[in-house]
């Protein structure tokens, strides 16, 4: 299984691009590609700057990339109660080379933050509009109060742990039910 990782966040020292990358490292048998926003340059989408100057080429790699991938998991950082300006900006331009952007690819969705909410409102917003944009979303999980609960060892409450185990087994197991089909 070829899982892409992909952090949110165009911070370089990302807590959502860490946990997404912890996630997808713990689905037995995945190659994880990490797919960090903070390495992209993208103009600011507007129906202008696509006229004069076309789609980006970091655009279709994001796109590629997904098509590449078996599945993907996502963690989602919250800005204001909503995407990052940089995931929001690179999510569309890439719906413009193809409105199913995620590619009805299995998707564990997560998000986290260091709030006690851990991107919970983020959360809610992609679960509701990413399946109308082509994601399988097999399991979400918000990590609250990431500093507190998260160390390079993984999650350190035992019931934060299991719940993220439950969405990777799920994310899992929809992996291995499409990889049949």
């Amino acid at each position: 299984m070829n899982i892409l990782s992909i952090g949110a966040s165009s911070s370089s020292s990302s807590i959502n691009q860490q946990f997404a990358d912890h996630s997808a490292k713990r689905i037995a048998g995945a190659k994880v590609t990490s797919f960090a926003l903070s390495r992209l340059t993208l103009p600011i989408y507007s129906v202008d700057e696509e006229k004069e100057n076309g789609i980006p080429a970091e655009a279709q790699r994001f796109i590629d990339a997904i098509r590449d991938h078996d599945g993907i998991v996502l963690s989602l950082a919250e800005h204001n109660g909503s995407y990052t300006a940089a995931f929001k900006n690179l999510y569309d331009w890439a719906s413009r080379i193809v409105k199913d952007v995620w590619q009805d690819k299995a998707m564990l969705l997560l998000s986290t933050s260091p709030g006690p909410r851990g991107g919970a409102t983020v959360m809610s917003a992609a679960a509701a509009t990413f399946p109308r944009m082509g994601a399988k979303v097999a399991a979400t999980y918000s990590l609250p109060s990431f500093y507190d609960h998260f160390s390079k060892d993984g999650i350190n409450d035992p019931e934060l742990a299991s719940q993220l185990n439950k969405a990777i087994s799920a994310f899992s197991a929809a992996l291995v039910c499409r990889s049949s089909q």
